[in-house]
This record gives structure tokens, sequence and C-alpha cells, in this order.
């Protein structure tokens, strides 16, 4: 299937195989499905936590796109964490904008505040501006019985992350070969105009250590995908 999605404001085209859809993500949202059923008078909270490159705001937009096509499918919204980095001037305070996206850069204590909101009823959320490069606060509006939480660090093995795993309903991760990662992550930069000389300088210092962070220092999930070396998606 090919298909347009809007994806972080950018219109994206994806393309899954029908096999991929049938034996991977139809299974998948059966089992959010599943997850909300046991107790379906409050919000589903699920976790995907993932390194960079692996596709899972482009996954989750797809995930949200067949839950509309299933008529006994609950509604699912897809909450990107990017809004919970810490504002510029923070960073600039800590000298940390260099290194956006590391774990220390985003705000936990916020992040912990907001899931607390989202079991308690409908909320708002809070984006990230891609021109100003700065969060924009209660920019969404939370209203889907089931949202999936998307972002690097959720299942981070770390004290100051794993306080998120009591909002937590159920979790999933995405494995994936770090050479793989890599060449889709510099792909992506020179693709938004960085040199290739650029785009793997920008690697080694900010997304090349995240990916490996990622890999190598996140909790168990309830459910594990692999992606394959071409971007498909398999239960592991």
């Amino acid at each position: 299937m090919k298909i347009g999605l809007m994806v972080n404001g950018l219109h994206v085209e994806a393309f899954y195989n029908d096999d991929e859809i049938e034996n991977v993500h139809k299974p998948l949202l059966q089992q959010l499905t599943k997850v909300h059923s046991a107790n379906p008078e409050r919000r589903t909270i699920v976790f995907l936590s993932a390194a960079p490159g692996t596709g899972k705001s482009t996954l989750t937009t797809f995930w949200e796109y067949l839950s509309r096509q299933e008529p006994h499918q609950p509604q699912i919204q897809t909450l990107p964490m990017d809004g919970f980095h810490h504002y510029n001037a923070w960073l600039d305070a800590h000298n940390l904008r260099a290194y956006k996206g590391a774990p220390e850069t985003f705000d936990v204590e916020k992040l912990a505040q907001n899931l607390r909101l989202l079991k308690e009823g409908d909320c708002t959320w809070p984006q990230y501006d891609r021109q100003k490069h700065d969060p924009v606060e209660e920019a969404v509006v939370v209203t889907a019985p089931v949202v999936i939480v998307e972002g690097n660090w959720l299942l981070r093995d770390d004290e100051r992350w794993k306080v998120l795993a009591e909002f937590c309903d159920f979790s999933l991760f995405i494995r994936a070969p770090a050479h793989t990662l890599r060449t889709r992550l510099i792909e992506r930069k020179m693709a938004g105009g960085l040199s290739q000389a650029e785009a793997e300088a920008f690697y080694e210092r900010t997304d090349g250590p995240n990916v490996y962070r990622v890999l190598e220092n996140s909790l168990p999930a309830d459910l594990m995908l692999e992606m394959t070396v071409n971007g498909e998606y398999r239960i592991g």
C-alpha cells in the first residue's frame, strides 16, 4: 500500500506491503484494542520507543490511518515526545543546544505531568515547531481513547526516566541494525541540504551517540518490533 501521510506537518509518501500490514500492523492494533478493552473507562497510554531513523513518526501515523478503517478499533492518536524538549534559552544556559535530542535535553518532569493529565481526561499536548525549533504549548487537543506516545527515551534505563513507567499501559520497542540507521540518518540530513561530509559529521556528533544509547540502554518492552535492512517491520 502506498499512502500519503501528514507527519509532523510534512507530507510523506509511505509504502507498506500487504503481507506486512496483515501480519504485523493489523495484529498489533488488535493487541492495543485488547489492552484498551481491559479497562475501557479510561484512556490507554502506549509507549513506542525507538532509535532515531526507525521511522516511528511515519509508522504511528500509519497506525492512526489503519485504526480509522476498522469499525471496532478504538481511535488512536499519536503524540510525539519532541514537544518536551527544553526551550532553546534553557539549552543555551546549560550549554546543551548542540546536543538537542539527547536525553538530558528533555524536560522529563513536565512530560510526567502531562502523562498524568492524559490519564485523567481530555487535555492538550505540546508540539515541537520545526521553524522556531522550540516547543509550542497546548498545540494538540487530545481526545482519543488510545494514545501512542513516541520518542527515543521513553524506555530509557535511567532513574530519571523510569518514573514514566507508571503511566504506561503497554510498551513497544523497535530494534534495528545500527548500520542501517546510520545510512538512513545521513541520507535524511543530505536530503535536508547538508553535504555528505556535514551529514556524516552530524551523525558522529549527535545522531550516532543517540542511536547507540537507545539500542543499548532501553528497558524490555511488552512487544518488540524489528526493522529490517530494507525498512520493513516484523514482530520480534
